[in-house]
């Protein structure tokens, strides 16, 4: 059974806080893939970086959804319920 999310009314029409990862942007460092919170823009890089920003954004703020900021990707993931979303239609 698929998983639901019943967060999607947290759902906002955001801005890009940066146009890279935030922190890693500010430290320097580097990030494999991008995700966007989509309560507030903040751009985080995705668990496979070095960083884990997007993960450290939720556990900070409690923002339950991302969605990919990778161009081609239309995809989200609520942390809370744990469900891949699919922005695709």
């Amino acid at each position: 059974m698929a998983q639901v999310c019943t967060h999607i009314d947290q759902i906002q029409e955001v801005v890009p806080s940066a146009p890279g990862c935030e922190e890693c942007l500010k430290l320097g460092e580097s990030w494999v893939h991008l995700r966007i919170c989509l309560t507030c823009g903040h751009v985080g890089c995705c668990d496979s970086s070095k960083g884990k920003h997007a993960t450290k954004h939720f556990h900070a703020t409690n923002h339950p959804i991302i969605a990919s900021f990778e161009k081609g990707e239309d995809w989200g993931w609520c942390y809370i319920d744990q469900a891949e979303l699919d922005f695709s239609e």
